[in-house]
């Protein structure tokens, strides 16, 4: 099975993600940001853009990846990234589908004040102009397809380790 903890920067979907893995046994996170990584260190470089979601490599080989890795593994794979992009996750989704894989979508979702203040009180990122960015495409992206695609998950007065119990609890 795959858990993805989907929601925009600051939602809690990275320490969520590592309390669950806690949680649940047999389970290994999986960061799909390494895949991007991976694409933006070739050189000559591919085609420019400000994410590499837009490159269809990654949406292919973070389903290939996941894929192989549980073929090995077996167990559960926590993958928390932000995808706001509905024809990226339907990509994703269908193509973990199609290779037999059960997939729960969880979007952590946060009002836009708390956001903000978490994105700019991050200790570990420091304050991100970066992150901020993403909060308009997360309020169109929830409006739109996101809620309806996912099982939501308000963290606006949650901790991640009661969030992280409730995705275990949900997922068993």
């Amino acid at each position: 099975m795959i858990v993805w903890i989907n929601g925009t920067h600051g939602a809690g979907k990275t320490t969520t993600g590592a309390v669950l893995s806690t949680l649940i046994p047999n389970s290994r996170v999986l960061d799909a940001e390494k895949v991007g990584v991976t694409l933006m260190d070739i050189t000559p470089g591919l085609p420019a853009t400000d994410n590499f979601q837009h490159w269809p490599p990654w949406r292919s080989l973070v389903v290939e990846t996941a894929h192989h890795v549980l073929a090995y593994t077996g167990g559960v794979l926590i993958m928390s990234m932000t995808i706001l992009v509905q024809q990226y996750w339907n990509e994703i989704s269908t193509g973990i589908t199609d290779h037999g894989i059960p997939l729960r979508h969880f979007v952590l979702h946060a009002d836009p004040g708390t956001l903000r203040g978490r994105i700019m009180s991050d200790t570990a990122m420091g304050p991100s102009s970066f992150r901020l960015r993403y909060l308009d495409a997360y309020a169109d992206a929830a409006e739109t397809w996101l809620h309806d695609a996912a099982e939501v998950i308000d963290t606006s007065h949650r901790d991640p380790r009661s969030v992280a119990r409730g995705i275990a609890d949900a997922v068993s």
